[in-house]
């Protein structure tokens, strides 16, 4: 079978197993990627999530024996809920991100991949193959741009024409030499509105982000949220949205083509003060289907309880006190502590000075202090 003529039936094949969009490109190394990426280690704007060895991110053939292309492809996932639910007061809600609703994207992906491997074997029974999706070597966002799926936004996303940049993106290296596609033009020209939206401003500049500042990133660490991002958390207990949801490529683009994308309301726009006692069996239940659910639900608490303070909602102080008075974990009861302080009132004045007596942790005694100075000024 000529390579051409593989290339358009994997093509039709790809629309038949729900996949959106898919292109091709050369496994040539990723020279341009490989200056910017030395940059941002030098910089500090590294996640740490991310492959140590910058080699093995720009360079194929150290991953796979004798690689010829890379298939990539997109799937696009929904941005609006079908029914909504409303946060309201004593009943305040947090959010995730659009890119943890629905089924882990790395499985749903994964599926994709699969079917488009064992396609491939059917066709060319010696084929040689590597998927890898998001936790892969390779740098999603690079292969996809060479590869013609979109361009590479101002905003760190690969923006495609149909479906904006609200796409998972997977990739496949081949020993099949297929025809690369053609990159597409930058549409973004002037526009800085992502930039400018940036709650903790995180992207440095157009296609730059330091990811240490960036609010995806600060809400899956495990540690003490750093004072100077609280108040820009809002009620976001996974990810962020903003410098997507500003973006013009992306206005009125929401597309529901992948039941496993679809979102639950009550658990992706979960209330919060329930989030405060659930136990690790209860969060694997209900949470450990989404992506946003990797870290455990430390981090997730942790957040809940930063988003109360950010509602000022009084009716958690009780939940609030027990936790600051009685959790194991440090960081639990310095942010209750913290959010104690931010929310006011008598109640939690009394609260924080009776911790101040027992605590031994002086982490948490810093943030007792820090919450009785919120309520004494």
């Amino acid at each position: 079978m000529k390579i051409s003529t593989l290339k358009n039936d994997l093509i039709a094949y790809s629309k038949t197993i729900g996949i959106d969009k898919i292109g091709f490109t050369t496994a040539s190394t990723f020279n341009g990627l490989r200056n910017r990426l030395m940059k941002q280690q030098e910089l500090g704007y590294q996640s740490g999530f991310e492959e140590p060895d910058i080699e093995k991110r720009v360079n194929p053939a150290l991953l796979m024996d004798e690689p010829q292309s890379i298939i990539s492809i997109a799937l696009a996932y929904p941005t609006k809920m079908k029914t909504r639910v409303v946060s309201k007061q004593g009943e305040r809600r947090g959010i995730f991100c659009r890119a943890s609703w629905g089924e882990d994207y790395h499985l749903v992906l994964k599926d994709r991949l699969t079917k488009l491997e064992a396609y491939l074997i059917e066709k060319v029974p010696d084929v040689k193959f590597k998927a890898m999706v998001d936790t892969g070597e390779l740098s999603d966002r690079a292969v996809a741009e060479r590869a013609g799926i979109g361009w590479s936004g101002k905003n760190c996303s690969i923006i495609t024409p149909e479906f904006g940049s609200y796409v998972y993106l997977g990739e496949i290296i081949t020993n099949i030499p297929f025809e690369p596609d053609t990159p597409l033009e930058d549409r973004c020209g002037t526009c800085n509105k992502c930039i400018d939206a940036c709650p903790t401003g995180a992207l440095v500049q157009g296609g730059q982000l330091n990811a240490q500042r960036c609010i995806s990133f600060l809400t899956q660490t495990k540690g003490f949220l750093p004072d100077e991002f609280r108040d820009e958390l809002g009620n976001r207990i996974y990810g962020c949205d903003t410098c997507q949801t500003v973006c013009p490529e992306n206005k009125g683009k929401d597309f529901h083509f992948h039941s496993e994308m679809e979102p639950d309301p009550e658990i992706v726009k979960p209330l919060l003060k329930p989030l405060l006692r659930i136990s690790n069996r209860e969060f694997k239940e209900k949470f450990g289907r989404l992506s946003g659910s990797w870290r455990g639900k430390k981090p997730i608490q942790r957040n809940a309880i930063i988003a109360l303070a950010h509602f000022k909602d009084k009716t958690a102080v009780k939940d609030l006190q027990e936790l600051m008075s009685s959790d194991s974990r440090p960081v639990i009861r310095g942010t209750a502590a913290w959010s104690l302080g931010k929310i006011g009132g008598e109640d939690a004045y009394e609260a924080l000075q009776k911790a101040l007596k027992e605590e031994k942790d002086q982490e948490v005694i810093d943030e007792i202090n820090k919450g009785l100075l919120f309520i004494e000024k």
